[in-house]
């Protein structure tokens, strides 16, 4: 008898838990359609293989359009390259938008340690869905922890910039486009 109350009291904190859950949850904003578009993606990497954008779900997200033919897009690479090296909290893909040996010989030339990925030129499909109408790079988008894009640029990042982003709370807050 003397059991049965904290039983009790027990079963209905659970209850109340996991109807908390369930409407922190049902309070999500879906992704818009770009977002959904972009993360269920699939690229080629240099080395062989698929990269999943599903994968990098779950960190705010530096997504960078280049070419290797694209003097902006080659100029801007290092500050993209440094910004991925001093912020581990955020994932970021430099997709090129050229062929495998297009960019292997550019990377001969300039050697770049950062995530790379390969969208060939079909990733235009891609640039113009994520709001890029122009199809003009180099193309930017950071998308927040939950997967939705917040942030884009058309025409080349600095360094002050990109650091500048790392300032907002992108996992918490929306922007509307």
């Amino acid at each position: 008898m003397k059991r049965r109350p904290l039983i009790i009291g027990a079963g209905v904190a659970a209850a109340l838990g996991g109807a908390g859950i369930a409407l922190r949850d049902s309070r999500k904003k879906p992704l818009s359609p770009a977002a959904e578009k972009f993360w269920a993606s699939h690229f080629e990497v240099l080395q062989g293989g698929e990269l999943s954008a599903a994968s990098l779900r779950g960190k705010p997200l530096l997504l960078n359009f280049w070419a290797p033919w694209c003097k902006p897009c080659v100029k801007e690479l290092p500050d993209i390259q440094q910004f991925a090296k001093e912020t581990p909290g955020w994932q970021v893909l430099a997709l090129a938008l050229d062929s495998r040996e297009a960019v292997q010989v550019f990377l001969k030339q300039l050697p770049l340690r950062l995530p790379l990925g390969l969208a060939g030129l079909t990733g235009f499909d891609l640039v113009r869905i994520l709001g890029n109408t122009q199809g003009g790079l180099p193309f930017s988008v950071v998308f927040d922890t939950d997967g939705e894009i917040v942030w884009r640029k058309l025409g080349p990042t600095q360094l002050s910039e990109l650091r500048e982003l790392t300032v907002q709370d992108f996992g918490v807050s929306r922007h509307s486009y």
